[in-house]
């Protein structure tokens, strides 16, 4: 499953540079054609990021890399208690 998602991410990535790139250069385009490229550019930068985001946690589950410093539930709650004294 993560080699789909990898897959996905990198199509996801390369049609953001390359529909942004039409959208901002290309000085022919009509207005319909150009909001089409901006929101073709839009759908991979968000498809983009999720697929790298789904990544990244695989990776820190499978030990692959290394996993987030982030505080437990507890640990953060008496943090955030702590914070206005």
């Amino acid at each position: 499953m993560t080699k789909l998602i990898a897959i996905l991410n990198v199509i996801a990535w390369a049609g953001f540079w390359a529909f942004g790139y039409i959208a901002l250069t290309s000085d022919d385009l009509t207005d319909s054609q150009l909001t089409i490229a901006a929101i073709l550019a839009f759908a991979g930068l968000v498809t983009g990021v999720m697929a790298y985001m789904k990544l990244a946690r695989a990776s820190e589950a499978s030990g692959y890399a290394k996993g987030s410093s982030q505080l437990n539930t507890a640990a953060r709650d008496r943090a955030q208690e702590e914070w206005g004294k």
